[in-house]
């Protein structure tokens, strides 16, 4: 086994250096963070009850703004999810009549409920709150349809997904985000852009702040906790907006002034820390799997020598059972639960059934080796994390021995 590794790393290696570069400038910019903001043993301690004058709180804020260099962050383990996140900034923006336009076509399908695509009683489209979408053409932007929605209507939010969810397109590269975010802006100043940016933290050296966001929302069981965070997720963006999501997410007037840390700040100050190198371990082991996999037959995207924007590695398999046996050995290479053997099942939020490997010491935690997809043609796994890249060569190693 060593022999084969060795070999492909010879092949891959360069990519790897790009990788090693890039998470050498963003370890850069966080130990920056840290320096300029002061951060000590007694940002550490907990809070609890109404969580008032939480300087360890109010620090990370600080550090979070500077890294993604951002007006102001809201950073709390309140934030149960990614979703979560997102659904508390839509609601904390739009107001009854206003519209959102989804430019990426239709959203991860856990914000069905969120938007209202299924009626649900708590959704925007509840309290009369509009949705539209523009999907993409091929892997760009629709700009002469995004034109044409934001002249005849008035378009309160943009939302824009980077990350490409279970769809079968190219995640969206900060060069293609810059340049739709201009057209926007010179469209209409006014309206806002939601960035997702769940995956995609610290794969470049730039974030959607840095090319035009006004918002830009992520999960800490992926990216920026790295490994370390048990929970949460973060706002960043412009003061005054990230003011009304901290009041959507506490209280009307209270705002960023309560929320205890219950103990959490350390595991975040440590996980975003660790980030820069944990999200480097994650891309090189999925350059790892998608060389292995092209080279036997399999369609990857992106392919192992191609530009990155996020940690999830496509893999298509055409098969129900060769997915189901990669997803399988997956959890068999993983650290928790390698006994244990998934099976396709419903999912709230999902239409399909899913099938889940997540051997991880947090539930649900997709920055430690995972993998994912949906029971449906063209039965595509969706792999993405690891903590170490010796940990990743060896589970997706296990995962391809499977499906043999």
């Amino acid at each position: 086994m060593q022999n084969k590794i060795l070999e492909v790393e010879k092949i891959i290696g360069n990519e790897l250096k790009i990788i090693d570069e890039i998470a050498f400038y963003n370890s850069n910019k966080v130990i920056n963070a840290f320096w300029q903001n002061k951060v000590s043993e007694s940002h550490f301690s907990a809070t609890t009850g109404y969580g008032y004058g939480d300087v360890g709180r109010e620090t990370l804020e600080k550090v979070y703004s500077d890294i993604f260099k951002a007006e102001d962050a809201l950073v709390r383990n309140q934030f149960i999810s990614g979703t979560h996140a997102i659904s508390t900034a839509l609601f904390a923006i739009l107001r009854p009549k206003d519209t959102m336009l989804s430019i990426t076509g239709k959203p991860y399908d856990t914000l069905d409920s969120v938007i209202g695509f299924n009626d649900n009683a708590s959704s925007l489209r509840a309290f009369d709150i509009n949705y539209d979408e523009v999907d993409l053409i091929g892997d760009d932007f629709d700009y002469e349809k995004i034109k044409e929605k934001i002249t005849s209507q008035k378009i309160k939010l943009v939302t824009i997904q980077r990350s490409k969810g279970y769809s079968l397109r190219k995640s969206i590269s900060l060069e293609k985000l810059e340049k739709v975010i201009k057209y926007i802006k010179n469209i209409n100043q006014e309206i806002i852009i939601m960035v997702d940016n769940c995956y995609c933290e610290f794969v470049n050296k730039k974030e959607p702040i840095e090319v035009g966001a006004d918002l830009c929302i992520g999960s800490l069981i992926k990216n920026p906790g790295g490994f370390i965070a048990t929970n949460g997720a973060y706002i960043v963006g412009k003061k005054e907006l990230i003011h009304l999501c901290s009041e959507r997410l506490n209280v009307a007037g209270e705002a960023k002034e309560v929320g205890p840390s219950l103990g959490a700040t350390k595991s975040f100050f440590q996980g975003l820390y660790l980030a820069p190198s944990v999200v480097a371990n994650s891309l090189k082991t999925s350059i790892f799997a998608a060389y292995i996999l092209e080279n036997k037959g399999y369609k990857v995207e992106p392919k192992w020598n191609e530009k990155r924007e996020d940690i999830v590695q496509m893999i298509i398999f055409n098969e129900e059972e060769k997915l189901i046996k990669f997803i399988q050995g997956i959890q068999m290479g993983s650290a928790i639960d390698s006994f244990a053997i998934p099976e396709p099942t419903e999912m709230p939020g999902y239409d399909d059934e899913i099938i889940m490997a997540s051997g991880s010491f947090t539930q649900g935690s997709s920055i430690e080796l995972s993998c994912d997809g949906p029971i449906r043609p063209p039965y595509v796994a969706y792999l993405q994390g690891s903590v170490t890249y010796e940990y990743g060569k060896i589970g997706i190693l296990k995962a391809i021995e499977n499906v043999k």
